[in-house]
């Protein structure tokens, strides 16, 4: 009998787990707490903190399934909203380092396309041009030195992503690289850790991109204002990651698991559907009701009560997650309340 083909998740983390093969695990543990202090945030994009390949194959092998898992939920939700039978026939990756995202795209749309990674850092292009070969949705991509900031040129595409890239430019460069996305691609997804700076740069991000012509598709069910109040309450999603051993090891813990939280923003110029609404807070499931946080149509925050006598709606709201679309879509013509 045939082994099952292993999934995109499945195949990134067994290609990552080959990348640690003969790096000694305290080297792998070391390299990773050092870079988690230093990677995010702070680096300038003329001076990578991934130095060589023992820095990016412990970083990857820490980091890749946490963005894989992240940006393919965003890609999932924008998906929902893109026509039907809508595929990007073409994507670039700006930052995408030893690409995480592209393996998001493939997994969720798998097809083969044009692919081009832009990252400045040899070495984790390197690596993302090694760990490709485990996918054969992406034998074809091209992995590009260039830099992310001011003169970053972008060529025409069906889809840009830039997944936990924003963090690291100046607040100028932040601007030109949202730019340059908008106007080369037909849909742009952004992706930020999920804390209130990396919400503030989605949202920074959101408005450049609304201010390029490009409409919401994601999360939102609007292009208006962001109804939550700046300082008060920030808008992020969570996506649930199988830990590797060397998450276990450098985080000390025992759970074979953890949650990603992350914020993010789909735009684009095609004639999405956004949700009717978005479910922005864990539901809280009482006895014999639900309740719901949405972001609504109408550019607000409200609180939705979905009571038993509700049926078949309250059996959908107890099934509901935070990020969940809201009402399910053969429930999207019923009420709300």
């Amino acid at each position: 009998m045939n082994a099952p083909t292993p999934t995109p998740a499945e195949a990134l983390r067994t290609a990552l787990a080959g990348l640690l093969d003969g790096l000694p695990p305290k080297q792998a543990t070391q390299a990773v707490d050092r870079l988690i202090a230093n990677y995010r945030g702070r680096t300038p994009t003329d001076a990578p903190v991934l130095r060589d390949r023992s820095d990016v194959a412990a970083y990857a092998a820490y980091r890749m399934p946490a963005t894989f898992e992240a940006v393919r939920s965003a890609l999932d939700a924008f998906a929902a909203a893109a026509p039907e039978g809508w595929a990007p026939g073409s994507h670039v990756d700006i930052g995408g380092g030893t690409g995480a995202a592209t393996w998001a795209v493939s997994a969720t749309w798998p097809t083969e396309r044009p692919v081009t990674v832009l990252d400045w850092a040899e070495p984790a292009l390197a690596l993302g041009r090694e760990l490709a070969e485990s996918n054969p949705l992406l034998s074809a991509a091209r992995w590009q030195r260039s830099r992310i900031g001011a003169a970053l040129t972008v060529e025409s595409t069906a889809l840009v992503t830039i997944s936990y890239v924003l963090g690291e430019l100046t607040e100028a460069d932040r601007g030109s690289v949202v730019e340059a996305a908008a106007d080369a691609g037909e849909t742009v997804v952004i992706i930020e850790p999920g804390t209130p700076d990396g919400y503030a740069r989605v949202i920074e991000a959101r408005d450049r991109l609304i201010a390029a012509g490009m409409r919401i598709a994601a999360p939102c069910p609007h292009s208006a204002a962001c109804p939550i109040e700046p300082g008060k309450d920030w808008c992020h999603f969570s996506s649930r990651v199988s830990r590797s051993s060397l998450h276990r090891k450098v985080k000390g813990g025992s759970l074979a698991y953890e949650d990603e939280k992350f914020s993010y923003v789909a735009a684009t110029r095609l004639p999405a559907v956004p949700a009717q609404g978005r479910i922005v807070r864990k539901p809280q499931i009482r006895k014999g009701q639900v309740l719901l946080d949405l972001c609504e149509p109408e550019g607000a925050l409200a609180r939705s009560t979905v009571t038993k006598r509700q049926g078949v709606r309250y059996k959908a709201a107890r099934d509901a997650e935070w990020g969940d679309a809201w009402p399910p879509a053969e429930q999207s013509a019923g009420s709300t309340d």
